[in-house]
């Protein structure tokens, strides 16, 4: 009678019951070669490597897991043997295919991508009032524009102050682009009182005091002082002791916090960051890329 021949390490885990089980085992073996480390704290070493390290693993091991049949097998029964022979087979694998590798990389993060574009969408629509109609941020632009974009703005942002030129640029061109902007002041004591001081001008003279005034001093360079806000207002024919007065009334106060508990929804941590009609776009952007975006976004409505 013919006996079979042995099983070998591959064939072995080739009869895993699923492939997210030999995702797992393949995770544990590739680290404890590479890593020597014997703890089976597979999650902790995965996100210490490198990232690219980090993403090649585990591109190699979902793409050797799918590929592999599913059925049910003992791991236990593995000698040390087996164990050495499939991390060598592992390791070859990686060495010999980088090209496949990096392709999968570039798709993984190709998803990564998409996922997170869906996520801001998500996070727009569920803050979509406050992000929109909340009654009290300035309008810019045409207030009846078929295009919406939410600026969360910091005086004292270099970027920010480059981001202005190019949004002065866009509305010139296209009068059908609405800008609400979201006072954001993050970076220093200096942000949070210019931030106040517009507000304050708002709350006490009206939209075109605000809209005089923020083209000021989104424009300004320097660490601005309270003395030198007055003065930029004075100069604006605008009453720069009243508005300081009135810096830290309430209203004032709520909507700063309003803005800042909307921005930790959005996650948004820097500035400037912008709301392009239902999506979201972090950080500086040059006139072609907003110019895409907003195309893109009405060929979608």
């Amino acid at each position: 009678m013919r006996q079979n021949a042995p099983i070998s390490a591959m064939q072995r885990y080739a009869m895993v019951g699923s492939a997210t089980c030999l995702a797992y085992i393949l995770f544990n073996e590739i680290f404890y070669r590479l890593l020597g480390d014997q703890t089976g704290n597979i999650i902790q070493m995965t996100f210490a490597l490198p990232r690219a390290l980090r993403l090649a693993t585990l591109t190699a091991v979902l793409g050797l897991a799918t590929a592999l049949p599913a059925s049910a097998l003992d791991l236990e029964a593995l000698t040390e043997d087996e164990r050495n022979a499939f991390r060598d087979e592992v390791r070859a694998y990686l060495l010999e295919n980088p090209e496949v590798l990096m392709e999968a990389i570039g798709v993984l993060e190709q998803r990564q991508a998409q996922a997170q574009v869906q996520e801001d969408k998500d996070l727009v629509a569920v803050n979509a009032n406050a992000l929109f109609s909340d009654g009290y941020s300035h309008v810019a632009g045409n207030p009846d524009g078929d295009y919406t974009i939410v600026e969360f703005v910091d005086y004292q942002c270099g970027y920010c102050r480059k981001a202005y030129d190019v949004l002065q640029d866009l509305l010139a061109e296209d009068g059908n682009i609405r800008l609400i902007l979201k006072e954001f002041p993050i970076l220093s004591e200096a942000s949070l009182m210019s931030a106040q001081f517009a507000l304050s001008a708002q709350q006490q003279f009206g939209e075109a005091a605000y809209g005089k005034l923020h083209d000021e001093l989104i424009s300004v360079r320097g660490t601005l002082t309270e003395q030198r806000l007055i003065e930029i207002a004075n100069e604006l024919e605008l009453d720069g002791a009243a508005i300081a007065a009135g810096m830290n009334a309430p209203e004032v106060e709520r909507i700063l916090a309003e803005n800042r508990a909307l921005g930790q929804r959005l996650q948004i941590s820097g500035t400037p960051a912008f709301v392009m009609n239902d999506t979201m776009a972090r950080g500086f952007m040059e006139l072609d890329q907003m110019q895409h975006l907003v195309a893109q976004g009405r060929a979608a409505q």
